[in-house]
């Protein structure tokens, strides 16, 4: 009979009970549960069937249906070859991506990259024996590497994703930069840029790139270096919009400073000059006497702080006298909050000290009771400095709001000297409550005043442009005013008033900044957009460069000096918003587990 004709035969569940099901590979095929052995479709019978169970296995021959039953079921849960294959697979994927997780979890705490096999990988360790009782804890540790150079290697990888990412972006988009640069520790000069633009209806800012000077630090290798890497990228010099940078030569120098190399290449660049370092030299505006009155209270603190012993005996000093704190801060001068905090540690403990040096110093506590209204007026006046130097930081200032807080300071110095001069001391409560328990000097008032308005005239020449950005009334609101706006924006901005939907949006929003980035008004009003986006996107400050090199000199410790902070990637990771592809780059390796 030709293959065509041939009957093909059916399982039946009744042949059970010879001991035989459809074999898994294929169900036209009966198989003995017994012996695993999988006979032809001609055996597919009963008479068939029932003579191997006698001739085979003739012990299992008068077994019941429920026997054969359980040998069925413990064969069907049974894990077969190919499904434990597929499960490691599927595993070892699952372990490399978790290798990468936590990988970016260690950049992003800024440990060393040993911690993954000396601390994390024990812990998990533990966790699933103690707490899960996991009896395989061992296969499932191995199927995450996480040795000192994996770790190195996934944050590297990491770190050259967002930053292609980065570049990709800015490559169609118009942003500002802030740049600065810094000696580190090992005298090595690093360059630290930062970037801001508009993605998705939000102000993103992200590091663009950490590099080392060479050779010098002036403004013309700071030039070259930005540039070259703009090249390298295919970033176009004319998407930056504004420049933000500290006041040095090399930065801000008229003929020869990297603004003028840049504005030589785009003359239309908006450069500023950090609004935090400005209000900082502001601070350091001191007459002789307040000079040397603060002077005064930098040797009572170094004298106590700087040798051990009299450290030890001033706390203990403060203890008896039931003090709030038990210890002075020192002077930093490098550190923005550094002055104002010691001053006011100091009053808050003046009493303790002036008994300390009693023993110690008479002359210099003697100095410092006779000048105790000048330290009382600089503790409330540099507390007033450290307030507008928190609210000049942030990651969300911009020019508006820049503007706003230094016009505000602007107007209180002179508030200060006039009620100074009426012997109105309320706004400086240290000095306030000085003055009800002794009466301040005339001519200590008259000091006062006159260095309220040197501050005021520094102030306002230190910030004139910033005092000078004209802000027009249609940025802060669009519905009011349209009269007034530029002829060439004035269709459009009737366009944008007479929105309904943008109306209600602008009354119920919280922040000024979030209406106009939205996507609709960036895409439909470019006119509009041509005019805010310097206002909402320029940095008014270097404050996150400032903060980048803080996070250099964390990562490069004792224990990681070696670390190069320009090659490896844990500064980028460490920093950075952006998510790094993971699942991208796990595709391209082939899992090696922790030995």
């Amino acid at each position: 009979m030709s293959d065509a004709k041939r009957k093909c035969r059916q399982y039946n569940t009744t042949y059970l009970k010879f001991g035989f099901i459809p074999s898994p590979s294929n169900i036209q095929l009966p198989m003995c549960l017994i012996c695993n052995k999988v006979f032809s479709n001609e055996a597919m019978k009963p008479s068939r069937l029932q003579e191997h169970l006698q001739k085979v296995h003739p012990d299992k021959q008068n077994k019941d249906l429920s026997f054969f039953t359980n040998i069925r079921d413990k064969f069907l849960k049974a894990p077969s070859v190919s499904g434990l294959c597929a499960g490691s697979s599927k595993q070892c994927d699952d372990g490399l991506i978790a290798s990468y997780n936590i990988s970016k979890l260690i950049a992003k705490s800024g440990k060393a990259h040993t911690i993954g096999e000396e601390l994390i990988l024990p812990a998990v360790k533990e966790i699933l024996e103690t707490v899960l009782h996991h009896s395989a804890s061992h296969s499932v540790i191995q199927n995450v590497p996480l040795s000192n150079d994996t770790v190195r290697r996934r944050i590297d990888e990491m770190a050259e994703d967002v930053e292609i990412s980065l570049c990709e972006l800015l490559v169609s988009t118009e942003f500002s930069l802030q740049i600065d640069e810094s000696t580190l520790p090992n005298n090595e000069a690093l360059l630290l840029a930062y970037v801001r633009f508009v993605n998705k209806g939000k102000i993103v800012q992200e590091m663009l790139f950490a590099r080392t000077l060479i050779t010098d630090t002036k403004g013309e290798s700071i030039f070259n270096i930005v540039k070259d890497f703009f090249k390298e990228k295919n970033i176009p010099l004319k998407n930056v919009i504004s420049i933000a940078t500290d006041g040095a030569p090399a930065m801000v120098g008229r003929h020869r400073g990297f603004i003028a190399f840049f504005k030589n290449e785009i003359p239309g660049i908006l450069a500023i000059h950090c609004v935090i370092h400005r209000q900082h030299l502001v601070a350091k505006n001191l007459s002789d006497r307040l000079h040397q009155s603060l002077q005064y209270v930098i040797s009572a603190v170094n004298k106590i702080r700087s040798n051990s012993l009299n450290n030890r005996l001033f706390t203990k000093l403060c203890k008896e006298n039931d003090e709030e704190f038990n210890r002075l801060l020192l002077h930093t001068e490098v550190r923005w909050l550094s002055k104002g905090a010691c001053l006011n540690r100091v009053w808050n403990l003046f009493d303790s000290v002036l008994e300390f040096l009693e023993e110690k110093d008479v002359k210099l506590k003697d100095r410092l009771l006779l000048f105790k209204s000048d330290v009382a007026y600089m503790t409330d006046l540099f507390a007033k400095f450290n307030a507008i130097n928190l609210q000049l930081q942030g990651d969300e200032l911009n020019l508006i709001t820049s503007k706003s807080v230094i016009s505000a300071f602007q107007k209180k110095l002179t508030l200060w000297k006039t009620n100074f001069g009426r012997q109105e001391f309320s706004q400086f409560p240290v000095l306030a409550d000085l003055h009800k328990n002794s009466e301040i000097s005339f001519d200590y008032i008259q000091v006062y005043c006159q260095h309220l308005e040197s501050l005021h005239m520094d102030f306002s020449e230190r910030f004139k442009d910033i005092l000078s950005l004209e802000v027009p009334q249609w940025v802060m609101n669009p519905f009011i005013n349209i009269e007034t706006a530029e002829i060439q924006i004035q269709e459009e901005l009737i366009e944008l008033s007479t929105d309904e939907t943008l109306k209600s949006s602008f009354k119920g929003s919280d922040r000024l900044t979030e209406f106009w980035l939205k996507t609709n008004i960036v895409h439909n009003y470019p006119g509009l957009w041509s005019l805010v986006k310097k206002f909402l996107i320029a940095f008014p400050s270097s404050y996150l460069v400032e903060r980048g090199f803080s996070t250099v000199t964390d990562l490069i410790t004792k224990k990681r000096n070696r670390l190069d902070i320009v090659t490896r990637g844990d500064l980028r990771l460490k920093l950075t918003n952006i998510e790094p592809n993971i699942k991208k780059l796990a595709k391209n390796h082939q899992v090696q587990p922790s030995h």
